[in-house]
């Protein structure tokens, strides 16, 4: 059913688009500069879940054992497979607002229109620079639902299009469905695309992934971690700073960069998927799914290790809203962390909501008292 829905929206969209289109070419030509097709803001993304709804637990049954300054190997060792991938059942559950875990994950990962799962192709961004890593039970559990849903091993690729060089050989994650492909840099930040206001006034461009550019990944994962960073990114970096290593981070180290080339390259097709030129709508949604992994964490960053163990997991379906409300009210309220509240107010601002628009008084819907 929900196939059959979204194959409904996805032509009712295309025909209203193509019949604008047809009208306006009867009309003379007369040239009008024109900013990039960029998310309106305000506005639903994914068609079945609010992008405000932001769920997290805590649980501490995740590791087996404590030690807050660990290396990733050390970390890989102290994770409770089991228990991660029961919370990441837990945390689908309560996004979705459905019952059972299957029917959750299906709500989530929706197959683009005209295309079987098994020519779907998924591109899972995750974090390399540093000495700070993803965990293989969070990124396992991913790759193992989009398997069960009739995506091809082959087709799913993990990369870093900036720090990735290396990622296959130095962080080797472990129990992924046969053929996964570790993409290293996947060919790298070098396709030049551009980026959405408040980047300049929309009209200057940036290099970003080729697949992300051309079309050729239809799904985007976004595992993020959870770091610290400088005031200008709001004191950290989780799931939008993570597409530094999508799009090239260099823009945001140079005049007129900063939080606005953040905030761009989040409101791009290239990220958030086709958009309608017209309203700004998402036609359909590319980055369905962004988890923070917070089994380990650090104040500082990016390039320190972790210094603190939250055994802690949050996810959303919209990056922005992901990253206020858990800067807000997991590293400023509940570990006593530093955060530039006017950068971490504008992932909501720039985005069309404001803070009184979110579900739970703007805090995390907590996914362990869902499931008890």
């Amino acid at each position: 059913m929900a196939d059959k829905q979204m194959r409904s929206i996805s032509r009712r969209r295309f025909l209203k688009t193509t019949a604008g289109t047809l009208a306006l070419s009867s009309i003379p030509a007369i040239i009008i500069p024109r900013r990039v097709e960029a998310y309106g803001g305000g506005a639903q993304v994914h068609p079945y879940i609010s992008p405000l709804r932001v769920v997290g637990l805590r649980d501490q049954n995740m590791t087996t054992a404590v030690k807050a300054n660990a290396s990733w190997a050390e970390q890989e060792g102290l994770v409770a497979w089991d228990v991660v991938q029961q919370s990441m059942d837990k945390l689908a559950v309560a996004l979705a607002q459905e019952s059972a875990p299957a029917d959750a994950w299906r709500k989530i990962f929706l197959k683009p229109p005209a295309k079987a799962w098994g020519d779907t192709v998924v591109a899972i961004k995750t974090n390399q620079i540093a000495i700070q890593r993803t965990r293989s039970a969070v990124m396992s559990k991913v790759c193992h639902v989009l398997a069960a849903l009739g995506v091809k091993g082959s087709n799913i690729h993990v990369y870093d299009a900036c720090h990735g060089r290396g990622m296959s050989r130095n962080n080797p994650f472990t129990r992924l469905p046969d053929g996964v492909h570790l993409a290293d840099q996947w060919g790298g930040s070098r396709t030049n695309t551009t980026v959405p206001a408040p980047y300049f006034d929309g009209d200057r461009q940036a290099p970003c992934l080729g697949h992300l550019v051309s079309g050729d990944a239809d799904i985007l994962v976004n595992i993020a971690l959870c770091k610290g960073h400088g005031s200008g990114f709001g004191n950290f970096t989780m799931s939008l700073k993570n597409h530094f290593g999508t799009f090239s981070p260099k823009p945001s180290h140079q005049d007129g960069g900063g939080a606005d080339y953040l905030i761009g390259i989040n409101k791009s097709k290239e990220i958030l998927g086709e958009i309608d030129p017209k309203t700004g709508a998402v036609l359909f949604p590319r980055q369905q799914l962004c988890i923070v992994d917070t089994l380990w964490a650090s104040n500082p960053g990016p390039g320190t290790p972790t210094d603190s163990q939250p055994n802690a997991l949050f996810m959303s379906t919209f990056g922005p809203a992901l990253d206020h409300v858990v800067a807000m009210r997991f590293r400023k309220d509940t570990m006593g962390w530093r955060v530039n509240e006017q950068v971490a107010k504008r992932f909501l601002t720039d985005f069309g909501f404001a803070e009184s628009d979110l579900p739970n008084g703007g805090q995390i819907i907590d996914a362990m008292a869902l499931a008890s």
